[in-house]
């Protein structure tokens, strides 16, 4: 027989955004249960690098959500010191030429009107900020508000605080079934219990279309795969994360091609994390030898001290991607008690701390800290691609 339980809200997906969306939801007094048919960060999440980026976003309302989520995830590092391993390192851009150092010039004005905090570092002075980079480049933008937490970790910890607030949590579980009353959502069925609510999150990350489809809805995310490189422990050699400034095209871009851009970072433990490859193949996890050729190729260029440094593994995961490159967050209004948390691509564990606080407006009938438009679930219906200018940058 089925346990039942009634609560205020199920969330779907034990990542780092369905626990955020826990946390902040149990902090405002809702009772809530996270089922996940997996472990914690058992998909994206634990596949992910840690990054919480504002530097490689265009203003507008993904830049709003992640200065946001740079507030809050200032004030989780306050409240869970060390748990989630946050290093405030900093964020280096660096360009290859001077027209590429103009386009980042122009990508830094708008940013700077958003709330960004951004410098531009001459071509002289690069090595004062890294000093191992290649030499040749013409200049770059030191973003001092990039910053990186361990996600898996910070996943953990974020579901042990919500849970610390009474939210249950229910690993390996798979929802087999939206429940529906009327027309509006009432809960959810897993092999072993019904869990009753008037609201259901839909934070299942790269499923995040097939439990739209359980709730009757769509929402056309699909997976991108991305492969990262790991190095053997070594000295800091590399201090902030430092990518080239191709790097954000390739997160703007809709190609389904494969495209790779260096991102290199150290991180406290001394292997230093190598990426960023994208690409659409579904969910095929065949590992691919020119995304890490390319990878492996491309950090040496930039970082020359990499050259003979062995790669102990690579990792990959799949970044749950939206056609306009921006999350959907908040109520469907094609299905009452239906929310969704999910699309982030390869930002969410950055943007995971807003999402949840909007999530828990949502559902508290509170005051979002952000405007939601922009996020609005159903704004792909018709073939509408979302608000003009979402992503981008220079080229």
């Amino acid at each position: 027989m089925l346990k039942r339980h009634s609560l205020d809200a199920v969330i779907i997906g034990a990542g780092v955004v369905g626990a955020a969306c826990a946390y902040y939801a149990a902090r405002a007094g809702l009772s809530v249960a996270v089922v996940d048919r997996g472990p914690v960060a058992g998909g994206t999440t634990g596949a992910g690098e840690g990054n919480l980026l504002v530097s490689d976003k265009e203003a507008g309302p993904e830049l709003d959500l992640a200065l946001l989520s740079t507030r809050l995830w200032t004030e989780l590092a306050a409240v869970l010191p060390g748990e989630i391993e946050y290093e405030p390192k900093g964020g280096l851009v660096v360009a290859p030429d001077a027209t590429t150092v103009k386009a980042l010039r122009h990508f830094a004005e708008g940013q700077r009107a958003a709330g960004v905090e951004a410098v531009e570092v001459a071509a002289d002075a690069l090595h004062d900020l890294e000093p191992h980079l290649a030499p040749g480049l013409a200049g770059g933008f030191h973003y001092p508000q990039d910053a990186q937490v361990q996600p898996a970790q910070a996943a953990a910890r974020l579901l042990a605080a919500a849970a610390a607030s009474g939210a249950r949590v229910h690993l390996g579980e798979e929802v087999s079934e939206v429940l529906l009353d009327r027309g509006a959502v009432r809960g959810v069925r897993t092999p072993h219990r019904e869990l009753l609510a008037p609201a259901v999150v839909n934070a299942a990350g790269t499923w995040g279309g097939r439990i739209a489809t359980l709730a009757g809805v769509t929402l056309p995310v699909l997976p991108r795969r991305g492969f990262v490189l790991v190095t053997e422990p070594l000295p800091r050699v590399v201090r902030h994360k430092v990518y080239a400034a191709d790097y954000i095209a390739d997160v703007a871009s809709g190609s389904a091609a494969l495209q790779s851009s260096a991102v290199v970072e150290g991180t406290p433990s001394g292997p230093v994390l190598i990426g960023a490859t994208r690409e659409r193949v579904g969910f095929d996890r065949t590992l691919s030898t020119e995304a890490l050729r390319r990878l492996a190729g491309q950090a040496a260029a930039l970082f020359p001290v990499l050259a003979d440094v062995r790669v102990m593994r690579a990792y990959h995961g799949f970044r749950p991607y939206l056609p306009d490159h921006l999350p959907a967050i908040g109520p469907d209004p094609r299905r009452p008690g239906l929310l969704h948390a999910c699309g982030h691509e390869g930002a969410g564990i950055g943007l995971a701390p807003a999402t949840g606080a909007l999530i828990a407006a949502a559902l508290t009938g509170a005051e979002p800290p952000l405007p939601t438009h922009p996020f609005r679930p159903d704004r792909f219906e018709g073939g509408e691609q979302g608000p003009a200018g979402a992503g981008g940058g220079p080229r």
